[in-house]
């Protein structure tokens, strides 16, 4: 899946360019979806590096966009460093698992992700537990992206439960978001499995994906954000049943 051929660059344009647009509209989404729908076509390995250039362009833009980035730093550094942690150890899962085991855990985390957002309240947490709880949110996000690719379960709960306002959430799932891309680069580095052919997709997947926020942030004024979101999430759900139960067809 490495040669460039027609089939996967239209694959890749498609992807990151639909992938933009949901994270235009939603803040958020990009690598879940981009993961979600390579893994359908190749292993979550090597979707995991295409990913890498993309996810963390993006992902900085967002962080940036906003006047809180380095207040945002200094409150949420424990979790972001067990991120780190977490990240590149979960890697290893990602290197060495069948690729059949490792798309089945990506299906499971999808579905995990889409209806926990679709069915669940946003959880209020109490001040006085932050700092106890973001270093262990923190493991179990970088285990979970370095062996799924996927960098939002429990990171995105969390955040949504701290009461940050409208852009300072969306600054913060940006950092979350671009420490985990850091980490799974350095965590697919250390074991050898991010290769130079793999750097040439992952450059090419750059302009889709910005032409695809630029669209999303266009559509996100003329659509309704909440019904988008509960379209994409539903596709998510799809997308992670046939994921997690392909081994068994």
């Amino acid at each position: 899946m490495n040669t460039l051929t027609i089939g996967l660059t239209g694959l890749l344009l498609a992807t990151f360019l639909g992938a933009g647009v949901v994270k235009g509209v939603t803040g958020m989404g990009l690598p879940t979806v981009a993961m979600g729908v390579l893994g359908a076509a190749m292993s979550p390995l090597t979707a995991a590096a295409i990913l890498i250039i993309p996810s963390f362009v993006t992902n900085v833009w967002q962080m940036l966009a906003g006047r809180d980035t380095l207040r945002l730093m200094r409150r949420l550094w424990a979790m972001m460093l067990c991120i780190v942690l977490g990240t590149v150890l979960g890697t290893r899962l990602l290197v060495v698992v069948d690729p059949v085991w490792s798309g089945r855990a990506l299906g499971i985390a999808l579905i995990a992700y889409a209806a926990y957002a679709l069915f669940l309240p946003t959880l209020s947490l109490p001040e006085r537990l932050e700092s106890r709880l973001s270093p262990v949110i923190g493991i179990v996000t970088g285990l979970l992206t370095g062996a799924t690719g996927v960098f939002t379960i429990p990171a995105v709960p969390y955040l949504q439960s701290l009461g940050l306002q409208k852009d300072e959430l969306v600054q913060a799932l940006g950092l979350s978001f671009t420490v985990s891309t850091v980490a799974l680069a350095a965590g697919l580095l250390a074991h050898g499995a991010f290769r130079l052919d793999q750097l040439g997709l992952s450059l090419l997947a750059v302009i889709p994906a910005l032409a695809g926020m630029w669209l999303g942030s266009i559509a996100r004024q003329k659509i309704s954000p909440k019904a988008f979101r509960r379209c994409f999430l539903l596709f998510l759900i799809i997308l992670g049943l046939e994921l997690t139960l392909r081994p068994f067809s």
